[in-house]
């Protein structure tokens, strides 16, 4: 049986940092995520967290957030990403019937 989830303690000056980019590098022995905000006409965004995983504890993490996007998928509906296209899209998609052959 899965251990109890601890009660977290959230300190009163805890600052919520909104990101929406993250870099990922690893180690044999840990995985680094440094968080920051990406936007338009900023060449060199500022690292606002930066977390530091055990490579057990990235795949527990990786597992945690599968599951809870498909709680929120189930709940508010499909995340779309944009510009979404894969090579498998490319490699499969249907002839053109107006592109000439060759």
């Amino acid at each position: 049986m899965p251990s109890p989830i601890p009660n977290f303690i959230l300190p009163d000056d805890l600052e919520a940092q909104y990101v929406n980019f993250v870099r990922i590098s690893h180690t044999a022995a840990e995985f680094v995520m440094d968080f920051s905000l990406l936007l338009p006409g900023i060449k060199e965004p500022t690292v606002n967290s930066r977390i530091v995983m055990s490579p057990t504890a990235a795949k527990l993490f990786l597992g945690a957030m599968n599951e809870n996007v498909k709680r929120y998928e189930n709940k508010f509906g499909s995340i779309n990403l944009p510009g979404s296209h894969t090579l498998a899209d490319e490699l499969f998609k249907p002839d053109d019937p107006e592109k000439p052959n060759g």
